[in-house]
Order: C-alpha cells, then sequence, then structure tokens
C-alpha cells in the first residue's frame, strides 16, 4: 500500500525525520485493551491527510503503560499500515541502555527509519552517561533523534550538550521540548548539522522560523490536514497564511505543553470523530472544567473548518 505524497522528494526519503511527523496517540478500547485495527486506520488517515510519518511509542502513545509484546506490535502496525517503513520513528526510551537499545534493533527488525530516544532519566544523568546512553542506542543502526525534554525528566540537552552528541556521531536531530525558542538559534550556531525538529506545538511557529526542518506533533491527531497547511506555511515563511491558523489552533495547542495532553488529545480526537478513547492508569479522565475548555475549543475549531 503506497502513501506517497507531492512533497515526499527523495531528500525527504534520506531524512525520513522531516515534515510532520505525528507522535500518534494509541486508540484503547473501553476495557483499556489496543485496539490495533483503529490504530492502522489512524496511522493510514494521518498520512493519507498530509502528514509526513508518525511517531509510535511517544509519550502520547502512553509507552511507559504498555507490555513488552504490546510496545513491539504498535511498532509492527505502524509499519504495516504506513506503507513504507521509512515514515515510522518509533520511541525507544527506557530506563536502561541496553533496553533502548534492543526496543531501537526492533525499530530496524520492524523496518522503521528512524527511532526517538530521551535522555537515561531514571536518575539526574551526567553528561558522560547522557553520551554514553546515545551512543549505545545509536550502535543499533538506526538515526537517532534525541528529545530533549528537561521539565519532566530532570536531563537538559543542552545546546553545547546537543553538539557533542551530534559530534559522537550518536544522533541526527533533537526534538526540542524545552519551551525555550533561543536555543534553536544557539544550536544551530554550534553544531549546524543537527536537525531541529519541533517538540511542542504551542511553539511550532516561533522554532519553524528559526529553521527547524520538522515538527513531532501532538494536535494533528484531531486535525492533521490544517495542522499540515499551517506546518508547511510556517517553515515556508507564509506568515499571512500560518500566522491567524496558528492564532486559531493556538488554544488547542497549548494542551500539548500541558500535564494532561494525552486525554486533552483525545478529547479532541473524539470530538472530531475520530477514535480518542480513554487512557490507561495511572493517567486519569480530565475534570468537567478541563474538558468543557477543551471540547469547546476544538468545537470551534472544527466550525472554522479546520480538520
Amino acid at each position: 500500500m503506497s502513501h506517497a505524497s507531492p512533497d515526499q522528494t527523495p531528500v525527504h526519503r534520506a531524512r525520513p525525520w522531516h515534515g510532520i511527523m505525528v507522535a500518534t496517540a494509541l486508540p484503547l478500547r473501553e476495557d483499556g485493551s489496543v485496539d490495533h485495527d483503529a490504530y492502522a486506520r489512524h496511522v493510514s488517515w494521518l498520512i493519507d491527510q498530509g502528514c509526513d510519518g508518525v511517531v509510535p511509542n511517544g509519550s502520547l502513545g502512553e509507552y511507559q503503560t504498555l507490555t513488552d509484546a504490546e510496545r513491539a506490535d504498535v511498532v509492527r502496525t505502524a509499519v504495516e499500515a504506513a506503507g513504507d517503513g521509512a515514515r515510522v520513528m518509533p520511541g525507544v526510551s527506557a530506563y536502561g541502555s541496553a533496553e533502548a537499545r534492543r526496543w531501537a534493533e526492533q525499530a530496524a527488525e520492524a523496518g522503521a527509519g528512524s527511532v526517538l530516544l530521551l535522555p537515561p532519566n531514571a536518575y539526574r544523568a551526567d553528561e558522560r552517561s547522557v553520551r554514553a546512553h546515545y551512543a549505545e542506542v545509536a550502535a543499533a543502526g538506526l538515526p537517532v533523534v534525541a528529545y530533549n525534554n528537561p521539565l519532566d525528566t530532570k536531563v537538559d540537552l543542552t545546546p553545547a550538550l546537543l553538539a557533542r552528541l551530534h559530534a559522537d556521531g550518536s544522533v541526527v536531530a533533537v526534538k526540542e521540548f524545552s519551551g525555550d525558542v533561543r536555543r534553536a538559534y544557539e544550536i544551530a550556531e554550534l553544531a549546524p548539522g543537527l536537525d531541529l525538529l519541533v517538540g511542542a506545538d504551542d511553539v511550532l511557529l516561533e522554532l519553524a522560523l528559526a529553521g527547524a526542518v520538522g515538527w513531532i506533533a501532538g494536535y494533528p491527531n484531531a486535525l492533521p490536514r490544517t495542522c499540515a497547511a499551517l506546518y508547511r506555511a510556517a517553515v515556508a515563511g507564509d506568515l499571512d497564511t500560518a500566522l491567524p491558523l496558528y492564532k486559531s489552533l493556538h488554544p488547542l495547542f497549548r494542551w500539548d505543553s500541558k500535564i494532561e495532553f494525552v486525554q486533552a488529545i483525545k478529547l479532541s480526537m473524539d470530538v472530531a470523530g475520530r477514535a480518542g478513547g480513554p487512557t490507561r492508569a495511572p493517567r486519569v479522565p480530565l475534570t468537567p472544567e478541563q474538558e468543557a475548555v477543551v471540547r469547546a475549543a476544538t468545537e470551534k475549531a472544527l466550525a472554522e473548518g479546520h480538520a
């Protein structure tokens, strides 16, 4: 099954982490089991709607709550549904470097094109540990995208450390989730060959204008077509198109940086007619007040023609 899109150029295939890579939410049945058929349909639909690829087993995909068998099956489902394994960037984060490497090897066996990796975060790792961790996983053979989320991991991949990881040959790109858009320019200065990927929906425009070449995205799960149009306008510097869309969607995008981002995005999917569904414990449903805010913002976006 082919989902080739007009902008899927040979350059993009050589660097499959470029473009919109949707951090996919994972449809769960009411009993908490994974609905692989719904997930396959979701992956295929996202690509048909103009997204470039998917990132299964990220935090939005609730990978921490999955069994090993479920986690492996999610990757295989994504690769098959995408029709081109290069479009799939599984999250391979784990407490131990050996386990993370095994997940990277599993991703390679499944046919994925790259992997996304947090720094070690069972404790506040020092630089030597971080560099050893990324080198170990890179040895599995797939391109590694570093994931910088110092808010949650307490390990900060600073521009200087990212430059060292890139010089080590351990990472090809970084998903920047610090929220500090100023870092984009320092990363470009210290590691000009390292690709910058937008890591949080609510700084998309700022990082796109600063030179990002990709977006590991949350809200395209619910509104992929509009998000694809926004991204392409933003990286092209077309502010006449991008800025009104960004302002319109920002009330939703800011949920991507909140603790309840999984529940919020799944609710928006439900409102938009997609299979969002429940989350697994320890995540609990949104409060009635939170649900009302997300529902109203989603309905407003849909009424404005976003899809």
